[in-house]
């Protein structure tokens, strides 16, 4: 199996450009796949640096419903017009940010291979979509400037558009999400009751990012976050985008060795 991050925040493989926006690619047994596609067309711009043939892809998963992550989804249908695309239903909303309309292009929903789903979706033997997150542990403060348009007037998101990838191979679990907008420790709470036990790997945002600083009780929740994650003893944990570099360089100070960055055009050491 191999994974290589296209396009995150910040760089990485020489050549490769960076940009607010996340996207992944994924070879398995089976499948060679997209997750996200960043907010540009920088994603592919990269694969052909890094001598990735996109025509290959069959799957794409969209995390959520916001430009960063489905910027580059036209471009991606076009370059693999084949390919199966996989969003939430909901992730089709009107989305803001305050005022900002960080929503998707909406001509996306005409996309020849786009499948709307409701809920989770078992794509094959090795291929996973779970949505349904519920819970609300450590749930992002910077969520609450996020809102999308309901009956009459905007209401906060709930965020339940967003889904994560699970890629089953060789009796190892990876778990995939965009941003972890309804938060990383609920997410894997999802997982664990449908799985029974942690992931072997998580790949992941963890929205901890903010424009202003951290109070003491928000370095007080990322530090808790950390300690619940190394409960998770054989899991390793890759994380970058939204993430933030002062919540993430503390993150790393607890956990160690079993948080890694990502970088646009480098390759995870699975």
């Amino acid at each position: 199996m191999r994974i290589v991050t296209l396009i995150e925040n910040t760089p990485g493989a020489p050549g490769c450009a960076h940009e607010h926006g996340l996207s992944l690619y994924v070879e398995t047994g089976r499948h060679t796949l997209l997750m996200d596609t960043g907010a540009t067309g920088a994603f592919a711009a990269n694969a052909a640096v890094l001598g990735l043939d996109l025509g290959r892809v069959d799957t794409i998963v969209l995390s959520h419903g916001h430009y960063d992550h489905a910027g580059g989804l036209r471009q991606a249908a076009a370059l693999a017009p084949g390919a199966r695309i996989y969003m939430q239903r909901g992730a089709a909303g009107e989305f803001f940010h305050g005022e900002r309309y960080i929503g998707i292009d909406k001509a996306i929903l005409e996309l020849p291979g786009l499948r709307l789903l409701d809920g989770d979706c078992r794509l094959d033997e090795e291929l996973f979509l779970f949505a349904g997150i519920t819970g609300r542990r450590f749930w992002p403060r910077s969520n609450r400037e996020l809102s999308v348009e309901g009956p009459g007037s905007r209401v906060q998101d709930d965020f339940a558009h967003e889904q994560c990838l699970v890629v089953c191979q060789g009796g190892r679990h990876i778990l995939l999400s965009g941003c972890a907008h309804n938060g990383i420790l609920n997410i894997l709470d999802r997982y664990r009751a449908l799985f029974g036990a942690g992931p072997d790997v998580v790949v992941s945002g963890f929205h901890m990012k903010q424009a202003g600083p951290y109070t003491g009780a928000e370095w007080q929740t990322i530090e808790q976050t950390a300690r619940a994650l190394q409960a998770y003893r054989h899991t390793q944990f890759y994380t970058g985008h939204c993430t933030g570099r002062p919540a993430q360089e503390r993150l790393q100070q607890i956990l160690g060795d079993q948080l890694r960055a990502l970088h646009s055009g480098e390759e995870l050491a699975l």
